[in-house]
């Protein structure tokens, strides 16, 4: 997906730009690099591979109650999982004043209630210090080159399996091409006890981790795609091919998809 045509600009303390290309509506944070994207005419849609795959955690853990995020973009992930998944409260830790303007008036992202919070801090300064607050973390920061240093240490991955509850999840995006790839996967191993699985996406280079807080035992490969199959008809989200990425990255016999070393 290309730069489109420019539909928005802001170059106040940082560089926010927003394009639109054959439908598709893209947002750029100081590069051309796309942040997020929706589809204009499905806003409500996951239109990045690697955001559907981040959705995976499901095959995992089907109902959580709390998920936080860290890092809002456009909003496609809070978006989905506000329209899809109604009994879930998510909290969204955004460090940009201005991303959250342009998320809600450019992507549709709904405003703040009972089950959506907006939070304007640093995502590593906010969770040290808490405990059991969420199932599932999901962590999406990047600018427009990089992920920041602050949110790829190794203590704040251990800050995040602490927040997370018991068996909770937390969803990476990482890129593959990244020369600190091998090190940021590492330190979510060590503060996780290597309870890590990782799941390329379509879109070459996006790799997704899973850092499991607690052994919850190795997984059924005929579990996982009855499971895949039920969730894809639920949220419309390619499940089964999510389940065969799985094999790519990690070590799995025949029968099983090993999360125990």
């Amino acid at each position: 997906m290309r730069f489109g045509k420019k539909i928005f600009r802001s170059r106040q303390e940082e560089e926010i730009d927003v394009s639109e290309h054959d439908g598709v509506r893209a947002l750029h944070l100081g590069s051309t690099a796309i942040q997020s994207a929706m589809r204009i005419s499905k806003p409500d849609q996951l239109e990045l591979a690697y955001t559907r795959a981040m959705m995976a955690f499901l095959l995992f853990k089907p109902s959580p109650d709390e998920i936080l995020m860290i890092g809002l973009g456009g909003g496609s992930l809070a978006k989905f999982v506000h329209q899809h998944m109604t009994s879930v409260r998510t909290v969204v830790v955004e460090i940009s004043p201005k991303i959250p303007s342009v998320a809600r008036h450019l992507f549709y992202l709904p405003e703040d209630d009972e089950r959506l919070s907006v939070i304007i801090e640093d995502g590593a300064a906010y969770l040290p210090g808490r405990q059991d607050v969420a199932d599932i973390i999901m962590v999406d920061a990047y600018d427009g080159h990089a992920q920041p240093e602050p949110l790829t240490n190794k203590a704040f991955y251990v800050h995040a399996r602490e927040a997370l509850k018991e068996r909770g999840i937390l969803v990476v995006n990482l890129w593959g091409s990244d020369k600190n790839f091998s090190t940021y996967l590492s330190r979510i191993e060590e503060a996780f006890d290597n309870l890590v699985l990782c799941l390329p996406t379509e879109k070459r280079g996006n790799i997704i981790v899973f850092g499991f807080k607690t052994y919850v035992g190795n997984f059924d490969w005929q579990d996982l795609k009855a499971s895949a199959k039920s969730l894809s008809a639920t949220y419309g989200l390619e499940f089964l091919n999510f389940v065969e990425g799985l094999k790519k990255l990690n070590r799995h016999t025949e029968k099983k998809l090993l999360l125990s070393q």
